[in-house]
């Protein structure tokens, strides 16, 4: 179909070398070949009369034309996508969807593990890809590109609809057999300690505890980073040092890692876990659908 002389099959095409920017994972993304992706490379080369792209190595680096064009036709095919093709009500018992989310390695075992069983009973062909957190969700949001983006509150983005699913607690642990750690700690005790802590993405960015401890002004020794909040519990064992980490993730180790929970010097350390999603998936029935399920895993877990 042509729309004012454009294929609007060519606006797929560029998409895929846009997101991918790659010819060969392009072309596999909408199922075309190499020889088809090239020829649509040089009849968009043609209609909007610039390069789009330039060949770095085996990357597609983007002309300012085709950075400008980005934003416009990702929007334009998601509209088309949810507005058109993807409205019917979903059959959870029929449906194939894959849901793709980012969320910490902490969520994934105390929250999503629970909601992947319900969904493996109740809809055994819907499958997920659970991403690891990124540098810039707000960016994968708008286009679309995750359906879900589940973290403390506080650290979303606030231009995407959101709710919350449960409240955690942080808490004080240790190894028990530290001599160090008390029932009780000072805050110079505290702060004079060695500390664990869990940073993420590229850009190494703070977890939750972090961010909190940092609005009453406190800077702890940090002598170890960990990718994950789920490796700190057996790093802790055999250690003098202490780290502040979710009061669910201690109940899930307590069977296997003995951990020692000691009274935090600082006032209750509480926040509201949520989940995101982008605008324009708000009217999606799957992604309502998915969210439900959510929400009532998330209120078994506060009950």
């Amino acid at each position: 179909m042509r729309f004012r002389g454009l294929d609007l099959n060519l606006l797929v095409a560029l998409d895929a070398l846009m997101t991918e920017r790659q010819l060969t994972a392009a072309a596999r993304r909408i199922n075309l070949s190499q020889p088809a992706m090239s020829a649509a490379i040089a009849r968009l080369r043609n209609y909007f009369h610039d390069d789009l792209f330039v060949m770095q190595g085996r990357e597609l680096i983007l002309t300012p034309r085709a950075e400008a064009l980005a934003p416009a036709v990702r929007d334009t095919l998601l509209h088309i996508q949810l507005s058109v093709i993807a409205w019917d009500p979903i059959k959870p018992a029929e449906s194939d969807r894959r849901f793709r989310i980012i969320l910490s390695d902490f969520m994934t075992l105390i929250f999503m593990e629970k909601v992947i069983k319900r969904i493996a009973r109740e809809a055994p062909r819907v499958t997920f890809e659970l991403l690891p957190l990124d540098d810039d969700p707000d960016e994968l949001l708008r286009r679309g590109d995750v359906d879900f983006l589940i973290l403390p509150d506080l650290l979303m983005p606030n231009i995407h609809p959101k709710a919350k699913l449960f409240d955690e607690t942080l808490v004080c642990v240790g190894c028990p057999m530290n001599k160090q750690l008390e029932d009780r700690l000072s805050m110079e005790q505290f702060m004079s300690m060695g500390h664990v802590a869990a940073k993420f993405g590229r850009l190494m960015k703070p977890s939750v505890e972090q961010w909190l401890l940092l609005e009453h002004g406190f800077r702890r020794r940090i002598e170890l980073v960990v990718p994950g909040f789920t490796l700190i519990p057996p790093l802790l064992v055999g250690t003098d040092r202490i780290a502040t980490i979710p009061m669910r993730l201690v109940k899930h180790f307590e069977q296997t890692i003995p951990l020692k929970i000691v009274e935090h010097p600082l006032p209750p350390l509480h926040f509201p876990l949520a989940v995101q999603w982008p605008a324009l998936h708000n009217t999606d029935p799957g992604n309502i659908w998915m969210r439900e399920i959510m929400f009532d895993e998330a209120s078994r877990m506060e009950s």
